[in-house]
């Protein structure tokens, strides 16, 4: 099989290069670097690359450069994956992000550190799934209301719309967790029950749907 082209963006250099060659050896194509948005946008529409990482922030104003080029691939080029790298959780900007579609994904720069967990969540990223990190999962949980629906749910339940909206599939958070698959389809339907929101065999909608949920409350 041919490898993943991949485009790396981030005004870090050590980052930007230490990316690159991570993404490098474990298989992937990585057919240019940029330091910014606009060099990002044109080494994206010269090569066309299958994955484009970005970070959130970049040159001039180190303040949505990187949501704005993303915004322009996704219009430009919607088969194109996009991972968006971002030193602190965002919920706005996240959620801005992931409400673009399938192929989506927002992690912090600290998950890069999990080598095995990064690459595996860029190939699946790269594969059409919607990824999105914990730690804005348990921002957006934590912040809720007192009366919120999530409230309904059981720490088993906590823990698979977790897994849920990291894009696993049923039989991913089975094995993440250690139970069979029919028990995860059986938490699933229970989550959005609670949650009211109509069930559908889609992977990337359930996540959307779940994590527009969590952010209308």
């Amino acid at each position: 099989m041919n490898a993943v082209r991949v485009v790396v963006a981030d005004d870090d250099v050590l980052l930007r290069e230490g990316l690159s060659s991570l993404l490098t050896r474990s298989g992937f194509d990585v057919v240019g670097q940029a330091g910014d948005g606009t060099e990002l946008l044109a080494l994206v529409r010269e090569h066309r690359p299958a994955l484009a990482v970005v970070d959130i922030r970049m040159p001039p104003s180190h303040d949505t450069e990187g949501l704005d080029a993303a915004r322009t691939i996704r219009a430009e080029l919607p088969d194109t994956a996009i991972l968006v790298l971002s030193a602190h959780v965002d919920v706005d900007h996240a959620m801005e992000l992931l409400a673009g579609g399938h192929a989506i994904g927002y992690l912090l720069k600290s998950r890069v550190t999990d080598v095995a967990d990064f690459i595996d969540t860029v190939g699946r990223i790269a594969n059409g799934a919607s990824v999105i990190d914990p730690a804005l999962v348990q921002e957006l949980v934590s912040a809720r209301r007192r009366d919120d629906p999530l409230a309904a749910l059981s720490a088993r339940e906590r823990e698979v719309l977790t897994l849920m909206a990291e894009g696993l599939s049923n039989g991913g958070i089975a094995r993440r967790i250690w139970v069979t698959e029919g028990t995860v389809e059986k938490h699933v339907r229970s989550i959005l029950t609670k949650l009211d929101l109509p069930e559908t065999g889609d992977d990337h909608r359930r996540v959307r749907a779940v994590i527009r949920y969590l952010e209308s409350l």
